[in-house]
């Protein structure tokens, strides 16, 4: 039995799951927030219930690293580092390189680093914990999870954008996606509840959180994916604002007086979305509380919200000429019961029904349509760090 670590680095945090390989047994899970600010967190849920939680100043991310597996243990969670095997990272951008996972080196480090323009706030904080572990454990299998490959199956037809071809072939301006980790486990965990072979299933996965996407699905592989050349595009988000018509970009930047368009880029993913559309906040129970105290400007968000995910839940029936599934997942799409039904209820005409005694559960693997229903719905819980193990085990 090996013990791998699952890592997701982000700029200013460290998320990680222990697992026992191949029973795939989650032995510690756990987050350091604020690395390289004041009173960092450090927190790991472990045994049964049993919870650490410190907080102190961790400089880096290297730091960080080096806490965390001395903690491990501390914690007797693990009796030496000799104990793990190996640690796989999520990657958001693996451009057109890297259409699997991969083990790292330092070519494909370099690689990770180099996309950076493809996933600015990502790519460098993903390669920061790459480092940091390879410098504390350089000896283990180390493996490079990466968003976007699920999705380098989608044809030219839908990847490519209608501008000139040149643009693609010199500067690989496409479509890549994002969240496709987390599409690929609920499809194919979709694919097992159903008892059927991918293979032959239709399937749209919702991935909604505080960011959100939705895949197309056929025959196992991303035919298409609402987030595009940045996870910026697609459905209305947390913060994000999803599509927009280019145009209105200049336009506004004119009247606000902004002459720099990585200031605007920015109010499109930090200031839009729901907190943008309804003044109230990015989190989706804060704008439903305001909504039910009557804030139609909260209202509208969340309409908007719904029609934005129908609509590409329309499109993706379209493009593959029916559906047999529609999966739900991710925060939002886990725990708002409400959020569900009101996305399905509108697009019943494609035979889909939910049943609302089924439906009314928070993060909960089931089917959640009526036993009638043509098209089946699901909940699925989504589990990146499951699929991540399993390719570490995968390059070992």
């Amino acid at each position: 039995m090996s013990k791998i670590i699952a890592i997701n680095a982000g700029s200013s945090s460290l998320k990680f799951t222990l697992y026992a390989m191949p029973d795939q047994e989650v032995l510690a899970t756990g987050i350091i927030e604020r690395i390289g600010l004041n009173d960092s967190v450090f927190t790991i849920k472990h045994g049964e219930g049993e919870k650490f939680q410190v907080t102190e100043d961790i400089a880096n991310h290297e730091i960080a690293v080096h806490n965390l597996l001395d903690q491990l243990l501390a914690l007797n969670i693990i009796s030496s580092y000799d104990e793990i095997t190996g640690v796989g990272h999520r990657v958001v951008a693996g451009g057109e390189i890297f259409k699997d996972s991969a083990r790292v080196d330092d070519l494909v480090l370099e690689q990770i680093e180099e996309l950076a323009e493809l996933a600015p706030l990502h790519n460098p904080a993903n390669a920061t914990g790459i480092r940091a572990f390879k410098k504390l454990l350089p000896e283990i299998t180390s493996v490079a999870v990466f968003d976007t490959s699920f999705h380098t199956t989608m044809p030219k037809v839908n990847y490519l954008y209608s501008i000139p071809m040149d643009y693609y072939e010199k500067y690989a301006a496409r479509k890549y996606g994002a969240h496709g980790t987390s599409h690929k486990y609920v499809a194919e965990r979709a694919a097992e509840m159903l008892g059927r072979p991918i293979e032959e299933l239709k399937i749209v996965t919702c991935h909604i959180g505080n960011g959100g996407s939705i895949t197309a699905v056929q025959g196992g592989k991303s035919i298409d994916t609402s987030m595009g050349f940045t996870p910026l595009a697609g459905i209305t988000m947390g913060t994000r604002s999803g599509d927009i018509d280019a145009s209105l970009i200049a336009y506004l930047m004119g009247k606000l007086g902004i002459t720099d368009i990585n200031e605007f880029v920015d109010i499109l993913n930090k200031k839009s979305g729901l907190l943008g559309l309804s003044g109230v906040s990015s989190d989706m129970r804060d704008v439903e509380t305001a909504a039910e105290k009557g804030n139609e400007q909260a209202q509208i968000a969340l309409d908007i919200f719904y029609n934005r995910i129908q609509k590409y839940i329309g499109q993706y029936v379209a493009i593959m000429n029916g559906v047999d599934a529609i999966v739900f997942t991710a925060g939002v799409g886990e725990n708002s019961a409400e959020t569900r039904k009101i996305i399905i209820d509108g697009i019943s005409w494609f035979g889909c029904e939910i049943d609302d005694e089924k439906n009314n559960v928070r993060g909960v693997e089931r089917i959640i349509s009526t036993d009638d229903s043509k098209v089946k719905v699901l909940l699925i819980p989504t589990d990146e760090e499951m699929m991540i193990a399993r390719d570490v085990v995968r390059f070992s």
